[in-house]
């Protein structure tokens, strides 16, 4: 992994392209079609997604495929219900079935190894989304937002609203971590992390349950199977109860997505915590309706936003140069090392949104219809 600096450039250096990514893309999400002139030719595409569970995989997986079928593309999409087992056999199919580039966010980075192994026999082109498949050679792009960022931006609004570079504090912070399978949890954390560390070493931020990982490798004992609301909901519920007695409260939650967030939320509320001057800052990542809902009543701080859309986007201009023969263009051939070869990577820029951006980053961009979220 790349270095915090080289990092900071690669962002930097990715700014350009990513803003025109998200121009073309601001007022409608990424459906490209071969009416204005993005036909693409011999195109048979499988896309495996995890799950139906999380509102954003639904979200990528049908924008992506139309997107390719307006372009004349035929195209499997799959998803696997969170079961890697599941997962493997709908590649298999895909490959037996013709599919000549796979489009995959795998469930566990760790096991598709073998699949990718038969992929590639039949001359298989692997993009990995969003999240980097690991132990193969066989995996050739990898499309993905800066999630090192993501964890930053969690990190540095903590910092912010606390006002811990005054040397504010001391305030009670609750921890947590992604899926352990889920190879972009690591980098959510690690960004996070090496911003609020150095203040728990100094003691302006103190963690009651002593879950606060030593470093960033230690990140997975603290980390949410699944990405599952209802496991976070129960491992707050037993912070709470289990260290927080009398007049202590939480004052901030470090959570890397929304679905842990919104779980996080509801254990709170049942222990008595309402929004106002006193409620906990909580952190989340994707922009779901719900918990975009909940930062307008109060209920979360802020989400990092990563428009998928610009995702979609990237992925099918991979699609076109990898059936035209042409090179795919990538901004990053440093930060992902998957334990065999460092997989060529595109990466966009994630930003934050608060209760006043809701109208002008995720409404008026068309991410969100404003009845989605009460408005």
């Amino acid at each position: 992994m790349t270095t915090k600096p080289t990092r900071r450039l690669l962002a930097v250096l990715a700014t350009s392209a990513v803003a025109l990514s998200l121009a073309a893309c601001a007022s409608s999400p990424a459906t490209t079609d071969g009416a204005s002139g993005d036909a693409i030719k011999d195109c048979n595409v499988g896309i495996s997604m995890p799950t139906r569970s999380l509102e954003r995989w639904i979200n990528d997986g049908e924008q992506l495929q139309k997107a390719l079928e307006g372009a004349g593309c035929t195209v499997d999409l799959q998803y696997a219900d969170n079961k890697t087992d599941q997962q493997i056999s709908q590649i298999q199919n895909q490959v037996a079935g013709g599919s000549k580039i796979l489009v995959i966010a795998a469930i566990d980075g760790k096991v598709l190894a073998p699949v990718l192994d038969e992929a590639k026999k039949q001359d298989a082109t692997v993009i990995a989304y969003d999240r980097l498949i690991n132990g193969t050679d066989n995996v050739d792009y990898y499309a993905t937002f800066d999630n090192y960022k993501v964890g930053t931006l969690q990190g540095q609004y903590i910092e912010e609203q606390l006002g811990l570079k005054d040397g504010k504090g001391p305030f009670n912070l609750e921890p947590f971590a992604g899926s352990p399978d889920d190879n972009n949890a690591k980098f959510f954390f690690s960004g996070a992390w090496d911003v609020l560390q150095p203040y728990v070493e100094k003691g302006q931020l103190v963690v009651p349950s002593g879950k606060a990982p030593k470093s960033d490798d230690d990140w997975a004992s603290i980390g949410i199977q699944g990405w599952a609301s209802d496991k976070a909901q129960a491992e707050m519920d037993n912070r709470l109860s289990s260290f927080y007695t009398g007049d202590q409260k939480v004052n901030v939650v470090l959570s890397p997505n929304d679905s842990l967030a919104i779980g996080i939320e509801a254990s709170l509320k049942s222990a008595g915590y309402t929004p106002g001057d006193a409620y906990p800052i909580i952190t989340g990542q994707d922009a779901d309706k719900a918990n975009v809902k909940a930062i307008l009543d109060g209920e979360q701080s802020m989400t990092v936003w990563k428009d998928t859309r610009a995702l979609g986007d990237r992925v099918f201009q991979m699609i076109k140069s990898i059936a035209a023969g042409e090179e795919v263009e990538v901004n990053d051939t440093e930060t992902y090392d998957n334990g065999n070869k460092v997989v060529p990577s595109y990466l966009l820029d994630p930003e934050v949104v608060v209760k006043d951006d809701v109208q002008t980053k995720l409404i008026d961009s068309g991410f969100l219809k404003a009845s989605d979220v009460g408005l």
